[in-house]
């Protein structure tokens, strides 16, 4: 059985109208789908902050139970919010007395906005959707705008970009929450990445490729043969592309350099060792693919910021 630990944090997630059915879909799928192959999960609840049907698009009216009070959950999950929306001050003194109290804030898309109404977001690294994000610094000039990432997570505070990067979101906090084997399982589920890099700027103004899956069998590959070492010319050669070509497809369609996936996929391969047991340094550095333990602590310290036995220890003491 899958698991990390027990968790039963009780998790709301709350539905202004009008409803955004995408998000709202993620937050459903992630974390209120029942998963009976893991011995604990979030205890969730749908909130409406209204108590009359809430419109959505096609003719769509949902109901659910109507927000009184956070005062019994842990957690809370704004999917969505108006751009133009202001929060009553019942609402925000709840999410502002449910953080003081050690709880979790998260937004996705749009849902940064009433974030930053409660004032919580102030001196932090925020993003939202692109196209919101001059409305956003407008509004409150004092945040952190950060534009080229999929998700801010900051403590007990978090935000995702536009839409889909909700799920890479909700599988961060998943993983954060119960490891990497249960975030894996989740995303397989979705039939999403567990791992996806890059920030907006690659979504942004660019055509989808008219050839998805020439880069698919080296990335495969790779993933196949991490404990190897592999240059970029091995990945070209699975492409059967040249290496200038490779290159450049993969950055178009990547974001970063076929180099720095590596490595990140490489980090992601020893994080999900060291929480699975106790091998050593040296041939867990092998296995994921780094020459010596010396090489994985110098990149997981520059990428982390603590040391692969830190983070075992910060995670087995979870």
């Amino acid at each position: 059985m899958l698991h990390k630990k027990p968790i039963f944090r009780r998790l709301a997630i709350l539905l202004p109208a009008p409803v955004s059915l995408f998000e709202l879909g993620c937050a459903v799928e992630l974390f209120l789908l029942p998963r009976p192959e893991l011995n604990s999960w979030y205890q969730t609840q749908l909130l409406a902050l209204q108590a009359e049907a809430m419109p959505s698009l096609g003719g769509l009216q949902l109901q659910a139970p109507v927000f009184e009070s956070l005062s019994r959950f842990d957690d809370v999950l704004i999917p969505y919010w108006g751009v133009e929306q202001q929060a009553s001050e019942p609402l925000i003194a709840e999410l502002r007395a449910l953080y003081e109290r050690g709880g979790r804030l998260w937004s996705f898309c749009s849902g940064a906005f009433l974030l930053a109404q409660t004032g919580l977001l102030e001196g932090r690294e925020v993003t939202t959707h692109w196209r919101y994000q001059q409305q956003l610094m407008a509004d409150f000039p004092s945040l952190n705008y950060r534009e080229d990432c999929l998700y801010c997570y900051d403590g007990q505070i978090a935000c995702s970009a536009g839409s889909a990067a909700a799920l890479d979101l909700g599988l961060e906090i998943i993983r954060q929450d119960y490891g990497h084997e249960v975030a894996n399982s989740v995303a397989r589920r979705l039939v999403s990445s567990p791992i996806r890099q890059g920030g907006q700027s690659q979504f942004v103004h660019r055509p989808v490729s008219r050839h998805p899956d020439l880069l698919a069998s080296s990335l495969d590959w790779a993933l196949e043969h991490l404990a190897e070492p592999i240059s970029v010319s091995d990945l070209a050669q699975q492409s059967n592309m040249s290496r200038r070509s490779y290159d450049r497809k993969f950055s178009q369609a990547m974001g970063q350099s076929p180099k720095a996936w590596l490595l990140a996929q490489r980090l992601e391969r020893a994080k999900s060792l060291l929480e699975s047991g106790g091998l050593a340094i040296e041939p867990l550095a092998q296995q994921a693919g780094f020459a010596n333990g010396t090489s994985l602590r110098h990149h997981f310290r520059g990428q982390f910021g603590l040391s692969p036995s830190e983070y075992r220890r910060q995670f087995q003491g979870n």
